[in-house]
C-alpha cells in the first residue's frame, strides 16, 4: 500500500517538527515546566487519559453498530481498527491514510470493499456533524463571552477551518438530498476540466464519479431508513469530541490549577484548536495545532502551565494514540501472516 510506503518518510517529518516545536515550548520556562511535570496529581492525569479512551471507545461503537455482523465484526474489533486509524491518521497529512487503511481491515472480516466504504462514510458523517455542531456552539459561546483575545491570524485561520468543515458536511447532505442535480454539477465539473486538459478520458471519468456518487446515495438511502443510527452516530460521536476536549481541564486540574480553567472554556478552545489544525497539510497538523493550543489557552492560563498542558495533551490526543495504534498494527501484521 501507497500508505506503508510514506511511513518512515513522514515520521521522520513528525519527529523532526516534534523537536523544533518542543525547543520553543520548553525554551523560556523549562525549569518551571520540570517542576509542574514533577508535581502532577497524578489522579487529574488518569481522568485525562480515560477521556481520550472515552473517545475511541464512543467512536469505535458508532462503527460497530453501523457494520452491525457482529458473527464477523466485534466491538473489540472495532476498539482495535479505530487504534490502528490513530496511527495512520497521524502519519499522514490532513488525516487521509486512516479510512482506507480502516476500509482494508474491514475487508479482512469479509466484508466487500464497497460495503466497508459504505459504513466507513457514515460514520465520517456522524463525525462530521458532530464537528460542526461543537464548532458552532463553540462559536456561539465565544461571541457572548468574548473568551479570547483579538488575533487577526489565528481569527482567520479559525474562520477559513471553520467554513471548510461546514462545507463538507452541507455537501454531503446536499449530495444526499439531491442525486440529480450532482450528476449535472459533476458532468459540468468534469467538462471544464477536460477542455483545460487535467483530465484525458471525460467518459471514464465521468463513470467513475457516477458510481461513487451512486455508492453515498446508497449510504444516504440507508441512513434515512435507519433513523435512530443516524442519530445514534451523532451523539456518539458528540459525547466523544466533548470527552476529548475535556482533556486540557483535567490537565489544568492536575497542575493545581481548579480556578483558571472551567469546562466552558476548555470545550471552547479545544475546539477553536481543532477546527484551526483541521487543515494543516502536516502530518498531526504538527507545528500548528500546537501554536494554535499555545495561543487559545494563554487566555486563560499563565505561560508555563500552558506549555506543560500541551505536552502532556500532545502525547494523550496524538502520540499515545499513533503509539498504541502501531504496536496493534505490527501485532495484526505478524498474526495475519
Amino acid at each position: 500500500m501507497e500508505i506503508l510506503k510514506n511511513i518512515k518518510k513522514n515520521t521522520i517529518i513528525i519527529i523532526l517538527v516534534t523537536i523544533l516545536v518542543m525547543y520553543f515550548v520548553l525554551k523560556k520556562d523549562f525549569l518551571l515546566i520540570i517542576k509542574n511535570l514533577q508535581n502532577l496529581d497524578i489522579k487529574y492525569l488518569l481522568i485525562a487519559l480515560v477521556c481520550f479512551f472515552i473517545y475511541i471507545i464512543l467512536h469505535s461503537y458508532a462503527i460497530y453498530k453501523t457494520v452491525n455482523k457482529k458473527e464477523k465484526f466485534s466491538l473489540k474489533e472495532s476498539i482495535k481498527h479505530t487504534m490502528i486509524v490513530q496511527f495512520f491518521n497521524g502519519i499522514t497529512p490532513f488525516s487521509t491514510g486512516g479510512q482506507p487503511m480502516e476500509i482494508y481491515m474491514l475487508s479482512k472480516h469479509g466484508i466487500s470493499i464497497s460495503r466497508a466504504s459504505n459504513y466507513i462514510l457514515q460514520n465520517f458523517v456522524f463525525y462530521q456533524i458532530a464537528l460542526v455542531i461543537l464548532g458552532i456552539i463553540a462559536i456561539l459561546l465565544n461571541y457572548k463571552f468574548h473568551m479570547f483575545e483579538q488575533n487577526a491570524v489565528l481569527r482567520q485561520i479559525v474562520l477559513l477551518g471553520f467554513i471548510i468543515n461546514t462545507l463538507v458536511a452541507a455537501v454531503l447532505l446536499f449530495i444526499s438530498l439531491s442525486k440529480k442535480t450532482i450528476f449535472k454539477v459533476i458532468k459540468y465539473i468534469l467538462k471544464i476540466l477536460y477542455k483545460i486538459n487535467l483530465i484525458k478520458d471525460i467518459d471514464q471519468e465521468n463513470e467513475k464519479w457516477i458510481r461513487r456518487m451512486n455508492e453515498f446515495h446508497e449510504c444516504a438511502d440507508e441512513l434515512k431508513k435507519k433513523k435512530s443510527l443516524f442519530f445514534l452516530g451523532i451523539v456518539l460521536n458528540f459525547i466523544g469530541l466533548i470527552a476529548w476536549y475535556s482533556i486540557p481541564l483535567f490537565l489544568a486540574y492536575s497542575l493545581g490549577d481548579f480556578i483558571s480553567l472551567n469546562l466552558m472554556k476548555s470545550l471552547t478552545a479545544s475546539a477553536y484548536v481543532m477546527v484551526a489544525g483541521s487543515f494543516i497539510p502536516i502530518p498531526g497538523a504538527s507545528g500548528g495545532i500546537e501554536y494554535a493550543f499555545t495561543k487559545f489557552f494563554s487566555n486563560f492560563l499563565e505561560k508555563n502551565k500552558v506549555a506543560t498542558i500541551l505536552i502532556l495533551w500532545r502525547f494523550i490526543t496524538y502520540y499515545l494514540g499513533m503509539i498504541l495504534g502501531a504496536i496493534l498494527f505490527n501485532f495484526d501484521k505478524e498474526k495475519t501472516n
